[in-house]
Formats: C-alpha cells, structure tokens, sequence
C-alpha cells in the first residue's frame, strides 16, 4: 500500500488503478462503495476516484487494519462531512480509538491469562512426561534383568 503523500488534485483514478496500489481487489473496492465509504464519480458506465476517495481509502485501510468495524468506518467519515471544522471527526474518532485501546487492553489481559494457564499445563505435562519415562525406564530394565537371569539359568 502506499503512504499518505499527497495526490495530485486534479488526477483520477481506475478501480484498477486503486485495486493494485492497495493490494485490493476490485471487489474489494466495489465493497467499500457498496458500504457507502467511498462515493467515486461515473463516467459514463466507468467509476472515477478522486484525490479524495484515495485519500479515503488510506483512511479506511488503515482503520481497517486497526481492527475497526465497517460501520464505526463509516460513522467516523459521515462525520467528516458534517463538520467543516473536523471537531465532532476528531472528538468521535477520538471516543472511538480509545475505546478500541480498552478492547485490545482486555483482550491482551485475557491472553495473558490464557497463555499462563497453557503453560501451567505445559509444565504439568512435561513433569508427568518425565515421571512416566522414569517408570517406564524402570520397568524396561527390570524385564531386561529378568530376562538375562532367565537365560543365564539352564
């Protein structure tokens, strides 16, 4: 994918185009139209983007990648639109990044407390792994001494 340099203005851009420089699918970005995250222009029957729409989709690529929901994609860019300051943009999409800290931090806690469960488990394995090799190494040499004596025996 590419970085938020900035675009010429007046440039439009192919659905191919814009598939290939986000590593998308077409359908990919047919999806995102379709959920009302990006608006291109037609020409004719082609869909045309825009400086803007690119913008957009660095945008929600990079939510995306955060783990937002399409819909709080969606909530967040109707508010760019609403406010010609980007107070009410920047003060939900605030709201909305610190909630999604709380959501990893929980479920970063509840790893942790997985993985240590796992390893309690692991460590319990591994002693009653070792346990069963010593009696089983002792039960091997027990029915390798008896033997011998039995074959040393006419």
């Amino acid at each position: 994918m590419t970085d938020s340099a900035p675009s010429d203005r007046s440039r439009f851009y192919s659905v191919a185009e814009l598939a290939n420089e986000f590593s998308l699918t077409s359908q990919g970005i047919r999806f995102y139209e379709e959920s009302g995250l990006i608006a291109p222009a037609r020409v004719g029957r082609t869909r045309v983007f825009n400086y803007q729409d690119r913008a957009r989709l660095i945008l929600i690529q990079r939510l995306r990648r955060l783990g937002f929901s399409i819909d709080a994609i969606r909530e967040y860019l109707s508010l760019y639109r609403a406010d010609a300051t980007g107070a009410t943009q920047y003060r939900r999409g605030l709201e909305r990044i610190v909630e999604r800290i709380r959501e990893l931090e929980s479920k970063r806690l509840d790893l942790d407390e997985t993985l240590a469960g796992l390893r309690a488990l692991e460590r319990e394995a591994h002693d009653r792994l070792d346990r069963a090799l010593i009696e089983e190494s002792k039960t091997q040499r027990s029915k390798d001494t008896n033997g011998k004596r039995d074959l040393r025996t006419p």
